[in-house]
Protein backbone atom coordinates (compact mmCIF):
# COMPACT_ATOMS: atom_id res chain seq x y z
CA UNK A 1 0.00 0.00 0.00
CA UNK A 2 1.09 3.43 -0.96
CA UNK A 3 1.98 5.72 1.62
CA UNK A 4 -0.25 8.65 0.30
CA UNK A 5 -3.20 5.87 0.08
CA UNK A 6 -2.61 4.22 3.76
CA UNK A 7 -2.71 8.40 5.09
CA UNK A 8 -5.62 9.11 2.93
CA UNK A 9 -7.79 6.07 4.08
CA UNK A 10 -6.78 6.67 7.61
CA UNK A 11 -8.02 10.67 7.65
CA UNK A 12 -11.02 9.97 5.40
CA UNK A 13 -11.97 7.71 8.78
CA UNK A 14 -11.95 10.91 11.06
CA UNK A 15 -10.28 9.74 14.28
CA UNK A 16 -7.05 9.25 15.47
CA UNK A 17 -5.13 6.06 16.35
CA UNK A 18 -4.29 5.19 20.32
CA UNK A 19 -1.28 6.10 21.06
CA UNK A 20 -0.87 2.98 23.65
CA UNK A 21 -2.39 0.74 21.27
CA UNK A 22 -0.61 -2.12 20.34
CA UNK A 23 0.24 -2.73 16.31
CA UNK A 24 0.00 -6.67 15.44
CA UNK A 25 2.22 -6.39 12.09
CA UNK A 26 5.39 -7.62 12.56
CA UNK A 27 6.75 -5.81 9.63
CA UNK A 28 5.56 -2.22 11.07
CA UNK A 29 7.36 -1.68 14.07
CA UNK A 30 7.33 1.40 16.18
CA UNK A 31 8.55 4.45 14.85
CA UNK A 32 7.79 2.96 11.19
CA UNK A 33 6.22 6.42 9.31
CA UNK A 34 2.76 4.56 8.73
CA UNK A 35 2.70 3.23 12.14
CA UNK A 36 -0.15 4.96 13.68
CA UNK A 37 -1.72 5.06 10.44
CA UNK A 38 -2.01 1.76 9.95
CA UNK A 39 -2.31 0.97 13.69
CA UNK A 40 -5.79 3.42 13.25
CA UNK A 41 -6.91 1.05 10.29
CA UNK A 42 -6.47 -2.05 12.20
CA UNK A 43 -8.18 -0.44 15.53
CA UNK A 44 -10.98 0.45 13.04
CA UNK A 45 -11.54 -2.96 11.44
CA UNK A 46 -11.20 -1.73 8.12
CA UNK A 47 -7.49 -3.73 7.51
CA UNK A 48 -6.66 -7.22 8.70
CA UNK A 49 -3.19 -7.72 6.92
CA UNK A 50 -1.85 -11.61 6.00
CA UNK A 51 -2.39 -14.99 7.66
CA UNK A 52 1.43 -14.94 8.65
CA UNK A 53 0.92 -11.74 10.99
CA UNK A 54 2.02 -9.37 8.17
CA UNK A 55 0.74 -6.36 6.79
CA UNK A 56 2.56 -6.71 3.54
CA UNK A 57 2.73 -2.53 2.77
CA UNK A 58 5.77 -3.66 0.17
CA UNK A 59 3.07 -6.15 -1.74
CA UNK A 60 1.37 -4.94 -4.63
CA UNK A 61 -3.04 -5.10 -4.14
CA UNK A 62 -4.95 -6.90 -6.03
CA UNK A 63 -8.29 -4.79 -6.78
CA UNK A 64 -10.15 -7.14 -4.96
CA UNK A 65 -8.11 -6.60 -1.99
CA UNK A 66 -8.65 -3.26 -2.29
CA UNK A 67 -12.17 -2.94 -2.66
CA UNK A 68 -12.34 -5.13 0.41
CA UNK A 69 -10.74 -2.34 2.65
CA UNK A 70 -12.91 0.10 0.86
CA UNK A 71 -16.06 -1.67 1.80
CA UNK A 72 -14.54 -1.65 5.21
CA UNK A 73 -13.86 1.97 5.13
CA UNK A 74 -17.74 2.87 4.13
CA UNK A 75 -18.95 0.66 6.54
CA UNK A 76 -17.28 3.08 9.40
CA UNK A 77 -18.50 6.01 7.54
CA UNK A 78 -15.49 7.06 5.04
CA UNK A 79 -15.88 9.75 2.60
CA UNK A 80 -14.30 7.47 0.01
CA UNK A 81 -16.59 8.00 -2.90
CA UNK A 82 -14.09 8.48 -5.38
CA UNK A 83 -12.89 4.96 -4.64
CA UNK A 84 -15.97 3.25 -4.07
CA UNK A 85 -16.91 4.92 -7.69
CA UNK A 86 -13.30 2.92 -8.92
CA UNK A 87 -13.58 -0.16 -7.64
CA UNK A 88 -17.40 -0.33 -8.15
CA UNK A 89 -17.61 -3.82 -9.79
CA UNK A 90 -15.25 -5.39 -7.43
CA UNK A 91 -17.59 -4.49 -4.32
CA UNK A 92 -20.67 -5.43 -6.81
CA UNK A 93 -18.89 -9.03 -6.27
CA UNK A 94 -18.57 -8.75 -2.41
CA UNK A 95 -22.77 -9.56 -2.63
CA UNK A 96 -24.48 -9.22 0.64
CA UNK A 97 -21.86 -7.29 2.41
CA UNK A 98 -21.85 -4.44 -0.13
CA UNK A 99 -25.98 -4.42 0.12
CA UNK A 100 -25.92 -3.74 4.01
CA UNK A 101 -22.88 -0.89 3.25
CA UNK A 102 -25.29 0.85 1.41
CA UNK A 103 -28.09 0.53 3.49
CA UNK A 104 -26.01 2.17 6.53
CA UNK A 105 -24.40 4.90 3.88
CA UNK A 106 -28.01 5.61 2.42
CA UNK A 107 -31.21 5.28 4.35
CA UNK A 108 -33.30 5.13 1.16
CA UNK A 109 -32.53 3.80 -2.26
CA UNK A 110 -34.05 4.53 -5.53
CA UNK A 111 -34.01 2.69 -8.44
CA UNK A 112 -35.82 2.02 -11.81
CA UNK A 113 -36.53 -0.35 -14.99
CA UNK A 114 -37.86 0.82 -18.46
CA UNK A 115 -39.03 -2.01 -20.63
CA UNK A 116 -40.31 -1.69 -24.31
CA UNK A 117 -42.57 -4.68 -25.88
CA UNK A 118 -44.31 -6.10 -29.30
CA UNK A 119 -46.10 -8.78 -29.18
CA UNK A 120 -48.07 -10.52 -32.24
CA UNK A 121 -50.79 -12.70 -31.57
CA UNK A 122 -52.34 -15.22 -34.39
CA UNK A 123 -55.56 -16.95 -32.98
CA UNK A 124 -59.01 -18.66 -34.40
CA UNK A 125 -61.34 -16.40 -32.22
CA UNK A 126 -62.68 -13.35 -31.25
CA UNK A 127 -60.11 -11.08 -28.97
CA UNK A 128 -57.08 -13.74 -30.05
CA UNK A 129 -55.97 -12.08 -33.21
CA UNK A 130 -53.64 -8.93 -33.15
CA UNK A 131 -50.92 -7.45 -31.93
CA UNK A 132 -49.59 -4.75 -28.86
CA UNK A 133 -46.72 -2.30 -28.67
CA UNK A 134 -46.41 -0.67 -24.98
CA UNK A 135 -43.81 1.03 -22.82
CA UNK A 136 -43.53 0.34 -19.19
CA UNK A 137 -41.81 2.48 -16.47
CA UNK A 138 -41.76 1.23 -13.08
CA UNK A 139 -39.70 3.18 -10.12
CA UNK A 140 -38.70 1.31 -6.48
CA UNK A 141 -37.99 2.87 -3.68
CA UNK A 142 -36.19 0.94 -1.08
CA UNK A 143 -36.14 2.31 2.89
CA UNK A 144 -34.05 0.93 5.92
CA UNK A 145 -36.38 0.99 8.84
CA UNK A 146 -33.77 -0.42 11.06
CA UNK A 147 -31.46 -3.35 11.63
CA UNK A 148 -34.23 -5.90 10.82
CA UNK A 149 -37.31 -4.11 8.79
CA UNK A 150 -37.14 -2.30 5.81
CA UNK A 151 -39.80 -0.73 3.34
CA UNK A 152 -40.20 -1.47 -0.53
CA UNK A 153 -42.59 0.71 -3.09
CA UNK A 154 -42.83 0.74 -6.59
CA UNK A 155 -45.05 3.11 -8.75
CA UNK A 156 -45.59 2.08 -12.47
CA UNK A 157 -46.76 3.72 -15.47
CA UNK A 158 -47.81 1.89 -18.61
CA UNK A 159 -47.87 4.03 -22.03
CA UNK A 160 -49.70 2.31 -25.05
CA UNK A 161 -48.36 2.85 -28.76
CA UNK A 162 -50.46 0.01 -30.64
CA UNK A 163 -54.03 -0.10 -31.03
CA UNK A 164 -54.94 2.43 -28.19
CA UNK A 165 -52.37 4.59 -28.64
CA UNK A 166 -52.01 7.25 -26.54
CA UNK A 167 -53.62 5.49 -23.56
CA UNK A 168 -51.62 5.64 -20.15
CA UNK A 169 -52.28 4.78 -16.61
CA UNK A 170 -49.95 4.87 -14.03
CA UNK A 171 -50.74 3.31 -10.43
CA UNK A 172 -48.63 2.40 -7.26
CA UNK A 173 -48.24 -1.71 -7.50
CA UNK A 174 -45.87 -2.80 -4.66
CA UNK A 175 -46.19 -1.16 -1.08
CA UNK A 176 -44.70 -3.68 1.80
CA UNK A 177 -42.32 -4.58 4.56
CA UNK A 178 -39.89 -7.20 5.12
CA UNK A 179 -38.54 -7.90 8.59
CA UNK A 180 -37.62 -10.80 10.99
CA UNK A 181 -39.43 -12.03 14.55
CA UNK A 182 -37.80 -13.90 16.07
CA UNK A 183 -36.40 -16.72 13.43
CA UNK A 184 -39.44 -16.51 11.37
CA UNK A 185 -39.35 -13.80 8.33
CA UNK A 186 -41.99 -11.39 7.65
CA UNK A 187 -43.61 -9.61 4.62
CA UNK A 188 -46.58 -7.84 4.59
CA UNK A 189 -48.51 -5.38 2.37
CA UNK A 190 -48.97 -5.31 -1.16
CA UNK A 191 -45.95 -8.00 -3.04
CA UNK A 192 -45.73 -9.99 -5.78
CA UNK A 193 -46.88 -13.36 -5.51
CA UNK A 194 -45.29 -16.21 -7.21
CA UNK A 195 -46.98 -19.02 -6.56
CA UNK A 196 -46.35 -22.93 -8.00
CA UNK A 197 -43.42 -22.06 -9.86
CA UNK A 198 -46.13 -18.96 -11.17
CA UNK A 199 -48.12 -21.66 -12.88
CA UNK A 200 -51.12 -21.25 -10.33
CA UNK A 201 -50.07 -17.66 -9.38
CA UNK A 202 -48.07 -15.13 -10.60
CA UNK A 203 -48.81 -11.26 -9.68
CA UNK A 204 -49.92 -8.36 -6.96
CA UNK A 205 -51.11 -9.99 -3.60
CA UNK A 206 -52.55 -8.04 -0.27
CA UNK A 207 -51.72 -10.11 2.47
CA UNK A 208 -49.00 -11.47 4.91
CA UNK A 209 -45.96 -13.94 4.50
CA UNK A 210 -44.29 -16.05 6.68
CA UNK A 211 -41.02 -17.71 6.17
CA UNK A 212 -39.02 -20.23 8.11
CA UNK A 213 -36.12 -22.53 7.35
CA UNK A 214 -32.87 -22.14 5.26
CA UNK A 215 -32.29 -26.08 3.68
CA UNK A 216 -36.13 -26.86 4.36
CA UNK A 217 -38.30 -23.69 3.53
CA UNK A 218 -41.84 -23.29 5.31
CA UNK A 219 -43.83 -20.44 3.54
CA UNK A 220 -47.37 -19.50 3.93
CA UNK A 221 -49.24 -16.89 3.89
CA UNK A 222 -52.92 -15.18 3.94
CA UNK A 223 -54.43 -12.58 2.06
CA UNK A 224 -56.58 -11.34 -1.13
CA UNK A 225 -55.21 -12.01 -4.72
CA UNK A 226 -55.41 -10.02 -7.73
CA UNK A 227 -56.41 -10.94 -10.96
CA UNK A 228 -55.72 -9.34 -14.24
CA UNK A 229 -59.08 -8.63 -15.33
CA UNK A 230 -61.06 -5.65 -16.39
CA UNK A 231 -63.66 -5.45 -13.78
CA UNK A 232 -61.24 -6.33 -10.78
CA UNK A 233 -63.45 -5.74 -7.90
CA UNK A 234 -65.32 -8.84 -9.14
CA UNK A 235 -62.45 -11.26 -10.26
CA UNK A 236 -60.65 -10.35 -6.69
CA UNK A 237 -60.32 -13.42 -4.55
CA UNK A 238 -62.34 -12.68 -1.44
CA UNK A 239 -60.24 -14.85 1.19
CA UNK A 240 -56.55 -16.45 0.24
CA UNK A 241 -55.04 -18.84 1.88
CA UNK A 242 -51.23 -20.45 0.78
CA UNK A 243 -48.28 -22.76 2.13
CA UNK A 244 -45.39 -24.37 0.20
CA UNK A 245 -42.02 -26.38 1.18
CA UNK A 246 -39.45 -26.55 -0.49
CA UNK A 247 -35.54 -28.36 0.10
CA UNK A 248 -32.72 -29.32 -1.94
CA UNK A 249 -31.21 -32.83 -1.80
CA UNK A 250 -27.51 -32.60 -3.43
CA UNK A 251 -28.81 -31.67 -6.99
CA UNK A 252 -32.37 -32.23 -6.44
CA UNK A 253 -35.07 -29.67 -5.80
CA UNK A 254 -38.34 -30.45 -3.94
CA UNK A 255 -41.50 -28.77 -3.57
CA UNK A 256 -45.01 -29.42 -2.39
CA UNK A 257 -47.85 -26.19 -2.36
CA UNK A 258 -51.21 -26.12 -0.94
CA UNK A 259 -53.19 -23.11 -1.98
CA UNK A 260 -57.26 -22.28 -1.31
CA UNK A 261 -59.00 -19.22 -3.35
CA UNK A 262 -61.95 -17.95 -2.90
CA UNK A 263 -64.43 -16.06 -5.49
CA UNK A 264 -62.08 -16.40 -7.87
CA UNK A 265 -62.39 -16.84 -12.62
CA UNK A 266 -64.91 -16.51 -14.75
CA UNK A 267 -67.86 -17.34 -12.31
CA UNK A 268 -68.47 -15.53 -9.06
CA UNK A 269 -68.75 -17.56 -5.64
CA UNK A 270 -66.86 -20.21 -6.55
CA UNK A 271 -63.89 -21.64 -4.47
CA UNK A 272 -60.60 -23.20 -5.64
CA UNK A 273 -58.52 -25.05 -3.60
CA UNK A 274 -55.14 -26.48 -5.74
CA UNK A 275 -52.08 -28.96 -4.54
CA UNK A 276 -49.02 -29.03 -6.05
CA UNK A 277 -45.75 -31.36 -5.87
CA UNK A 278 -42.29 -30.57 -8.15
CA UNK A 279 -39.10 -31.54 -8.57
CA UNK A 280 -35.90 -30.36 -10.80
CA UNK A 281 -32.46 -31.86 -10.84
CA UNK A 282 -29.33 -29.39 -11.67
CA UNK A 283 -27.13 -31.32 -13.63
CA UNK A 284 -24.82 -28.94 -13.21
CA UNK A 285 -24.41 -24.70 -13.20
CA UNK A 286 -26.22 -24.52 -16.62
CA UNK A 287 -28.52 -27.08 -17.29
CA UNK A 288 -31.83 -28.08 -15.37
CA UNK A 289 -34.90 -30.10 -15.50
CA UNK A 290 -38.01 -29.72 -13.80
CA UNK A 291 -41.88 -31.09 -13.21
CA UNK A 292 -44.40 -29.56 -11.50
CA UNK A 293 -47.70 -31.77 -11.13
CA UNK A 294 -50.88 -29.95 -10.13
CA UNK A 295 -54.70 -30.57 -8.94
CA UNK A 296 -57.72 -28.45 -8.36
CA UNK A 297 -60.71 -28.64 -7.15
CA UNK A 298 -63.48 -28.77 -9.79
CA UNK A 299 -65.90 -26.87 -8.07
CA UNK A 300 -67.90 -24.98 -10.61
CA UNK A 301 -65.05 -26.16 -13.36
CA UNK A 302 -66.55 -28.90 -15.33
CA UNK A 303 -64.14 -31.25 -14.78
CA UNK A 304 -59.92 -30.83 -16.07
CA UNK A 305 -59.12 -31.06 -12.55
CA UNK A 306 -55.61 -31.66 -12.93
CA UNK A 307 -52.33 -30.82 -14.78
CA UNK A 308 -48.45 -30.84 -15.13
CA UNK A 309 -45.72 -28.40 -16.66
CA UNK A 310 -42.01 -29.32 -17.87
CA UNK A 311 -39.26 -26.91 -17.80
CA UNK A 312 -35.73 -27.14 -19.00
CA UNK A 313 -33.76 -24.24 -18.75
CA UNK A 314 -29.82 -23.81 -20.07
CA UNK A 315 -28.10 -20.98 -18.47
CA UNK A 316 -29.53 -17.57 -18.21
CA UNK A 317 -28.85 -13.65 -18.96
CA UNK A 318 -27.42 -11.14 -16.06
CA UNK A 319 -27.66 -7.53 -16.54
CA UNK A 320 -24.55 -7.23 -14.79
CA UNK A 321 -22.68 -9.78 -17.28
CA UNK A 322 -22.87 -8.39 -20.85
CA UNK A 323 -22.74 -11.19 -23.31
CA UNK A 324 -24.20 -13.64 -21.19
CA UNK A 325 -27.03 -15.52 -22.96
CA UNK A 326 -30.05 -18.60 -21.76
CA UNK A 327 -32.52 -20.67 -23.48
CA UNK A 328 -35.87 -21.65 -21.61
CA UNK A 329 -38.56 -24.29 -22.93
CA UNK A 330 -41.71 -24.84 -21.31
CA UNK A 331 -44.56 -27.48 -21.88
CA UNK A 332 -47.82 -27.22 -20.38
CA UNK A 333 -51.34 -29.00 -19.81
CA UNK A 334 -53.15 -27.95 -17.34
CA UNK A 335 -56.90 -27.95 -16.59
CA UNK A 336 -58.87 -25.26 -15.78
CA UNK A 337 -58.96 -25.50 -12.22
CA UNK A 338 -54.99 -25.41 -11.73
CA UNK A 339 -54.51 -22.02 -12.14
CA UNK A 340 -55.13 -18.98 -10.71
CA UNK A 341 -53.88 -16.08 -12.85
CA UNK A 342 -50.74 -17.18 -14.54
CA UNK A 343 -49.57 -13.39 -16.33
CA UNK A 344 -47.59 -15.47 -19.02
CA UNK A 345 -47.20 -13.61 -22.09
CA UNK A 346 -49.14 -16.17 -24.15
CA UNK A 347 -52.76 -16.13 -24.13
CA UNK A 348 -53.68 -18.90 -21.49
CA UNK A 349 -56.18 -16.56 -19.69
CA UNK A 350 -58.17 -15.93 -22.83
CA UNK A 351 -58.66 -19.59 -23.56
CA UNK A 352 -59.51 -20.24 -20.07
CA UNK A 353 -63.44 -20.46 -19.78
CA UNK A 354 -66.55 -22.68 -18.90
CA UNK A 355 -66.18 -24.44 -22.47
CA UNK A 356 -62.75 -24.78 -22.95
CA UNK A 357 -61.29 -26.27 -19.78
CA UNK A 358 -57.60 -24.83 -20.05
CA UNK A 359 -54.96 -24.76 -22.08
CA UNK A 360 -52.28 -26.65 -23.10
CA UNK A 361 -49.09 -26.48 -25.65
CA UNK A 362 -45.52 -25.07 -25.38
CA UNK A 363 -43.01 -22.34 -24.97
CA UNK A 364 -39.64 -21.50 -25.59
CA UNK A 365 -37.50 -18.41 -24.46
CA UNK A 366 -34.14 -16.91 -25.08
CA UNK A 367 -32.43 -14.01 -23.97
CA UNK A 368 -29.25 -11.82 -24.07
CA UNK A 369 -27.00 -9.14 -22.52
CA UNK A 370 -26.51 -6.53 -24.93
CA UNK A 371 -24.38 -4.54 -22.74
CA UNK A 372 -24.46 -3.58 -18.57
CA UNK A 373 -28.19 -3.48 -17.66
CA UNK A 374 -29.63 -4.15 -21.21
CA UNK A 375 -31.32 -7.17 -21.61
CA UNK A 376 -33.50 -8.46 -24.08
CA UNK A 377 -35.70 -11.47 -24.89
CA UNK A 378 -37.93 -13.17 -27.12
CA UNK A 379 -40.75 -15.37 -26.68
CA UNK A 380 -43.07 -18.19 -28.03
CA UNK A 381 -46.13 -19.72 -27.16
CA UNK A 382 -47.78 -21.99 -29.18
CA UNK A 383 -51.43 -22.61 -26.81
CA UNK A 384 -54.83 -24.43 -27.68
CA UNK A 385 -57.21 -25.23 -25.29
CA UNK A 386 -57.82 -28.79 -23.84
CA UNK A 387 -61.41 -28.82 -25.42
CA UNK A 388 -62.49 -27.62 -28.61
CA UNK A 389 -60.17 -25.90 -31.07
CA UNK A 390 -59.41 -22.63 -30.17
CA UNK A 391 -55.70 -21.83 -30.65
CA UNK A 392 -53.42 -18.72 -29.96
CA UNK A 393 -49.70 -18.55 -31.27
CA UNK A 394 -47.69 -15.85 -29.75
CA UNK A 395 -44.48 -13.97 -30.74
CA UNK A 396 -43.15 -11.78 -27.22
CA UNK A 397 -40.14 -9.11 -27.31
CA UNK A 398 -38.94 -7.06 -24.76
CA UNK A 399 -35.83 -5.12 -23.95
CA UNK A 400 -35.64 -4.07 -20.43
CA UNK A 401 -33.06 -1.61 -19.52
CA UNK A 402 -32.03 -1.06 -15.51
CA UNK A 403 -31.14 2.02 -13.37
Amino acid sequence: MKKSLVLAMAMALGVTASAYAANPFSDVPAGHWAYDSVNKLVEAGVVDGYPDGTYGGDKLMTRYEMAQIVAKAMAKGADVDKLAAEFADELDTLGVRVANLEKKADNVKITGEIRYHYADTDGDTAGLDGWETKLRSRIWINGQINDDWTYTGMIQNEQDFGNDQGEENTEFQRAYVNGKLGGVKVQAGRYNLQLGDKNVYDTRFDGVQLSYGKDVKLTAGYGEAHQNKTDKSKYNADETWYAEVSGKLSKLGLMAGYYDFSNVKEVEDVDDTIWAVGADYAFDKNVKLGALYLNGDQDGYNGSDDGYVITASYKGAKASDPGSWGLVAKYYDQGMSTYIDHTMNGKADSLRTAAYEGFKGYSVFANYTFAKNIVGQVEWYDLESKEGSVDAETLWTQVVFTF
